[in-house]
């Protein structure tokens, strides 16, 4: 009995002498390591603030930062207490690979709101058609860019597919064209209806005074003279100046008596 508790303190010892050194140092650079990614860390974030990042990006990418070198850390941690490390470093590198096939599509939509948000080709506010849809940015996430349709439809665009494709920014230059078109007859004074509908667009608050705006003749059909009406508008106020428009040029026209003819075809008649 005597025997063994003398074998277990020497085995002690020996564990203490062997062992101790390498854990007081592992923990020591333990600590200081986490002192150090601390810092690193509000280092990373003066140089994200003055980069003028989205906020989701930041906290994002210092996430992944923190994570990373934690994870350097205690591999080295690990390694200091002589624990084999080329296996496991192995088998994590083959877990990282067959996680990044199996979430490929998920890594692109990441890798797409990365790009949309560093380079920004659009922001939230903007006006935009992207993938069939049209609408206001509503918030640009990591994996996704959320807009509003003017119906009040939220449409959810992976960012894979918005980076990799078209985009029309209708908000970049700050004004955006309202195009639209009115039938007049072909008895009708144009000089009058052109007249008309300026007075309109000219009286709208929300239609811009620079660019101008413009009437003009954009083609002859079966039953009418077709004008083109362009007013220039702030991208927020598209559609209600595109509706305002249409609506007070159809009142105005009516009240000073131009009419806007429905379809309709002449007839005749020859008799034998």
């Amino acid at each position: 009995m005597n025997f063994d508790i003398q074998k277990i303190y020497e085995n002690a010892i020996d564990f203490i002498f062997l062992y101790g050194p390498k854990m007081i140092g592992a923990i020591i650079v333990w600590i200081i390591g986490l002192w150090v990614i601390r810092i690193a860390g509000r280092g990373v974030d003066l140089i994200f603030n003055r980069s003028k990042l989205e906020v989701s990006l930041k906290t994002f990418l210092h996430s992944l930062f923190s994570m990373v070198l934690k994870v350097l850390l205690a591999i080295s941690v690990l390694g200091m207490l002589g624990i084999e490390m080329t296996s496991f470093i192995a088998i994590l590198g083959a877990a990282g690979l067959a996680f990044g096939m199996a979430m490929s599509g998920t890594l692109q939509n990441f890798a797409g709101g990365v790009m949309l948000l560093i380079f920004k080709p659009i922001k939230v506010g903007d006006l935009i058609d992207s993938q069939g849809h049209t609408g206001v940015v509503k918030e640009i996430q990591i994996f996704a860019t959320i807009l509003l349709t003017p119906d009040h439809k939220t449409v959810i665009l992976p960012n894979g597919a918005v980076a990799n494709n078209e985009i029309t920014n209708y908000a970049t230059e700050g004004t955006i064209r309202v195009d639209l078109e009115f039938g007049i007859g072909y008895a009708a004074s144009i000089d009058k209806a052109k007249e008309v509908l300026s007075q309109i667009m000219k009286a709208h608050p929300l239609v811009l005074d620079s660019p101008d705006s413009f009437v003009g003749v954009v083609g002859l059909g079966d039953s009418s003279v077709n004008l083109a009406v362009r007013p220039y508008t702030q991208p927020k106020n598209y559609w209600e100046v595109y509706f305002d428009i249409y609506e007070q040029g159809k009142k105005a026209l009516d009240q000073a008596g131009i009419e806007i003819p429905f379809p309709q075809r002449v007839i005749h008649t020859v008799n034998t």
